[in-house]
């Protein structure tokens, strides 16, 4: 940071709200050669002015460069997804409670300048914890391009990606299953529990898939949901090897 935006820094918000500016750099990992970008990113318009213009401006430029990066890392990353799993993910990735989280784990929510009326909340809403993540994304844009904005989302908000990608993946078992099921035999899947065990804390459960009076794979896991996962899982192998098998024979 330069001598001079030290000195803008210094004269125009005081040493307090410069101390805040410095502690958030700390926190998002990124320091502004204008801090006045920052300081408009944490402003909520309850107490804008005219001098101190609110966040919402670069909200909205921050939503359009963390769906830019958001698409183009999902389009690279999965390239075996098609366009409507691509668009669920990122739907889910960039909703206001993923953003809410990834902002309250940065502690961005303490260093966001709101009115009093807001601050009398325990906590702020998760539309203003997302809305400020969105404006942090645009002031790093502008202050220092499109590199070390994407730098910034995909190190907040990469896990988020796995963790949505692997929900969705699990939940297709069942989803392919049930397709399967009712374009071949025109039936619906059902699963029952074969077992249960252990105490109500740590239970395990055994479920097996059935198609109609047809028992297939047997799945286990800690929920019940788990489990059903699993057994879709190893009855979708069992019937890829079965048409493998049936193809050789001919």
């Amino acid at each position: 940071m330069t001598e001079t935006m030290e000195y803008w820094a210094a004269e125009e918000l005081g040493e307090s709200e410069l101390s805040n500016l410095h502690a958030c750099e700390g926190k998002i990992s990124y320091n502004f050669r204008d801090l006045r970008f920052l300081h408009q990113a944490l402003t909520h318009s309850s107490i804008k002015t005219l001098e101190n213009p609110s966040n919402e401006r670069l909200e909205f430029l921050g939503d359009s460069v963390l769906g830019l990066v958001m698409t183009e890392f999902l389009y690279n990353f999965f390239q075996q997804h098609n366009e409507g799993d691509l668009t669920q993910i990122k739907s889910v990735v960039v909703s206001t409670n993923v953003l809410a989280a990834e902002s309250q784990r940065l502690g961005l929510g303490e260093h966001y300048n709101v009115g009093k009326g807001v601050t009398r909340r325990k906590k702020l809403p998760n539309s203003l914890l997302a809305n400020v993540f969105e404006a942090v994304v645009a002031a790093i844009y502008k202050d220092g391009g499109l590199e070390p904005a994407r730098r910034f989302i995909l190190r907040n908000v990469y896990h988020q990606v796995l963790n949505v990608a692997s929900d969705r993946h699990q939940r297709n078992y069942k989803s392919l299953l049930q397709q399967w099921a009712q374009k071949v035999l025109s039936l619906t899947p059902t699963y029952r529990v074969v077992s249960e065990k252990g105490p109500d804390h740590l239970k395990s459960f055994e479920v097996v898939a059935v198609v109609g009076d047809k028992r297939y794979a047997i799945g286990a896991g800690q929920a019940k949901k788990e489990a059903e996962q699993e057994a879709a899982r190893k009855t979708l192998k069992l019937l890829d090897e079965t048409e493998a098998v049936a193809v050789d024979k001919k």
